[in-house]
């Protein structure tokens, strides 16, 4: 019988929302054990209030002292287990994994050459690990949405991989200018991304608009989760926030320039939208633009997403 189960998610926030439908079907095939995980701080603190989560543990491995001892007192006190699961494949965590004390250890591996949805990817890993058939459902996250008191739309300027990834704060400002006739407007960032959302909060003002708030860097992950779950309509880069929305079903447009949206777009939310140039260059999956032009980000202006925005008001009757 299986009562202990050791999970390491993906360092990355969007990275380990992804493999939230491959969580819950473990939990589907064990409901009666107990989970440890691990991962970042940051990733961690998406995984609140999951029930059968007995214990988070923060990987602190880098920060002083010798990584690979780290490691190894880190797989100590994880205790035994009668399953390992890691969605990692890098070189520390098959080092970690080496030293937990497990009945059955299983280390993430890409089974599909062909390019398909990483929580896909994700699920069929878990499929394979634990000899299972359970389709990849919706993404999960079980903190409660924030109740606004108007409707509002939320922008994510930021996205913490590299400034590849991010569209401009003019063109984001100008969307928000002219959603705010009918919307109140937040503005979302990690604490990395204040610049950039303090530089739309200026030519908002500039602009004499008042209905919005600027949050970038004042919300801890759980409350970045509530703000975002409860939008009426969300503006993003690539990024994990882009996740977290697609685990609510938000009505989302994603500009995508540089990754490969067949991979990481949203999953199953049938309330997006992709806006990308399809440029021959694209997807580099460079941080940051090795041509120097920076064109797949560049060549998409607010227009673009307006009219995706008024498509999706049609659609959803917002």
């Amino acid at each position: 019988m299986v009562k202990k189960i050791f999970i390491e998610i993906p360092t990355w926030l969007g990275d380990a929302i992804m493999t939230t439908p491959a969580i819950e079907n473990i939990i589907k095939k064990y409901p009666d054990a107990k989970i440890i995980m691990l991962g970042s701080f940051v990733s961690t603190q998406a995984f609140e209030k999951v029930e059968n989560i007995e214990r988070i543990i923060v990987d602190n491995s880098k920060k002083s002292g010798n990584r690979y001892l780290n490691l190894i007192k880190l797989a100590k006190n994880i205790g035994k287990v009668d399953i390992a699961v890691s969605f990692r494949k890098s070189l520390s965590s098959k080092f970690m994994m080496f030293f937990i004390n497990a009945k059955k250890k299983f280390s993430y591996k890409r089974f599909v050459k062909e390019e398909i949805h990483q929580a896909i990817r994700y699920n069929d890993f878990i499929n394979r690990s634990l000899g299972i058939d359970l389709d990849t459902g919706d993404l999960k996250l079980y903190l409660t949405p924030f109740e606004y008191k108007k409707k509002t739309m939320g922008i994510n300027p930021g996205a913490t991989y590299g400034s590849a990834k991010r569209w401009y704060p003019e063109e984001f400002a100008k969307v928000a200018i002219e959603i705010s006739k009918t919307y109140d407007i937040v503005i979302f960032g990690g604490p990395s991304e204040t610049d950039i959302a303090n530089d739309i909060e200026n030519i908002l003002k500039e602009n004499k608009i008042t209905n919005y708030q600027n949050i970038a860097g004042k919300t801890s992950l759980p409350e970045l989760i509530e703000k975002i779950a409860g939008l009426d309509l969300f503006v993003t880069n690539d990024s994990g926030p882009m996740h977290i929305a697609a685990a609510y079903k938000v009505p989302t447009i994603t500009i995508f320039g540089p990754t490969r949206f067949t991979e990481t777009n949203q999953w199953n939310n049938p309330n997006g939208v992709i806006v990308t140039k399809g440029l021959d260059c694209a997807p580099c999956m460079k941080r940051v633009c090795p041509l120097g032009h920076h064109d797949c980000m560049k060549l998409v202006l607010s227009n673009d997403v307006l009219k995706e925005i008024n498509k999706l008001e049609l659609k959803e009757g917002l």
